[in-house]
């Protein structure tokens, strides 16, 4: 089978392209990896051609051996349905894990997006931290939670209670809340490192004045949660452009009660009064 033939590369153009679709992702804004499953490599395995071996920057020993699908550095999203092959490419992992090498894509000299290293660390933790279900870290620029950065208090607690009063879906779609990382310079081991640390606790980061990490299982569930996180966003912005104060919201009493209704667990430290 060819790439392109598979479910999981049309899977991965679609979320790209449902992003570039809602905006958020300017020029080359934005990033997006998937870990591959063996049996999916199998099927395209014919379609692979190895490449030379690349140092990574960074050590994601929890996914060494494995292969992933990735957006190039400086490729726009809105070419990933047109050219997949010169837009998106997919990557071996050293047995190291210190190293990458292209099999597929990356067409005339493209190479993995910068934000690699925060990429496999993440997809590390993940893969770790859910016995290996989570396979989508999806990175773009959504304006609303970028402009929340500015305002809001860098706090991970202040992030999620807000977010969560948003709308009744928004605690059972992330109870383990948002974390939140200051601006920090991006594409290196820094900044990779911070939102992997947070990446144990949560399945979305913020990075201030930049945008959202978010990862999931599969395509549809990654990007339902990055949507619902800006969908709250912006409803926040508004009610904040109207007034400094809110009549009524969501309390933390509310909050327990939908917990216990929807059969998820809400930390405590997210329902302070």
């Amino acid at each position: 089978m060819k790439v392109l033939e598979s479910d999981f590369a049309l899977g991965f153009i679609r979320m790209a392209d449902d992003g570039w679709q809602l905006g958020f992702h300017e020029r080359n804004g934005g990033n997006l990896s998937y870990r591959i499953k063996p049996s999916e490599i199998e099927e395209v395995r014919e379609d692979l051609t190895p490449g030379e071996w690349h140092d990574i920057g960074a050590v994601a020993g929890e996914v060494a051996g494995e292969y992933f699908m990735v957006t190039g550095s400086g490729k726009f999203f809105r070419n990933v349905a047109l050219a997949p092959d010169e837009a998106t490419g997919i990557i071996e992992i050293s047995e190291d894990g210190a190293g990458y090498r292209i099999v597929w894509g990356l067409k005339n000299g493209a190479v993995p997006t910068s934000e690699l290293p925060s990429h496999l660390l993440n997809q590390s933790v993940k893969k770790r931290v859910t016995g290996g279900k989570s396979r989508v870290i999806y990175h773009a620029h959504p304006a609303n939670i970028i402009a929340l950065t500015f305002i809001l208090p860098l706090d991970d607690k202040i992030f999620t209670r807000e977010l969560w009063e948003m709308m009744t879906e928004c605690p059972i779609v992330f109870p383990e809340g948002v974390g939140v990382v200051p601006w920090m310079v991006p594409g290196g081991r820094e900044i990779a490192e911070a939102s992997s640390r947070l990446m144990e606790e949560h399945n979305a980061v913020i990075w201030a004045h930049h945008g959202l990490f978010a990862a999931g299982e599969d395509f549809n569930l990654t990007f339902g949660l990055f949507h619902t996180i800006e969908k709250a966003a912006e409803i926040l912005l508004k009610v904040m452009n109207v007034t400094d104060k809110k009549r009524q919201t969501i309390t933390p009493d509310d909050l327990r009660h939908l917990a216990r209704a929807f059969n998820v667990v809400l930390p405590e430290k997210y329902l302070y009064d």
